[in-house]
């Protein structure tokens, strides 16, 4: 059975994604900011404001704006750029993350 598609406003979101299996994704200092130099590109690239993030060892929570209804099209390239990185650095083939982000759709800015 399909996945239902996104319905993506424009406004505030809270973003999860995880590695598979809750495998570390963040090895080493650089391979957070190789994520965080991605972000930021990305993030230009799709006209998202960045609010707030935490990376963590095997995940990482990001509090973006969106002036557009481009969020899935931005995490796909922030995803699979990132994915491609560390498979390469690391020398492993596959999924890097768990699934499809999670997001919720924040209704202000409290």
């Amino acid at each position: 059975m399909a996945r239902r598609p996104r319905i993506e406003l424009a406004g505030y979101y809270h973003i999860i994604n995880r590695g598979i299996d809750k495998m570390n994704i963040f090895r080493h200092k650089d391979d957070y900011e190789y994520f965080e130099e991605l972000m930021c590109f990305q993030m230009k690239s799709y006209g998202i404001t960045l609010h707030n993030y935490c990376l963590m060892s095997n995940h990482y929570h990001l509090l973006i704006e969106t002036s557009t209804d481009n969020l899935s099209k931005f995490m796909r390239q922030l995803n699979m750029s990132y994915a491609i990185y560390f498979n390469k650095k690391y020398k492993r083939v596959g999924h890097l993350w768990q699934g499809r982000f999670k997001s919720w759709y924040l209704t202000d800015e409290a």
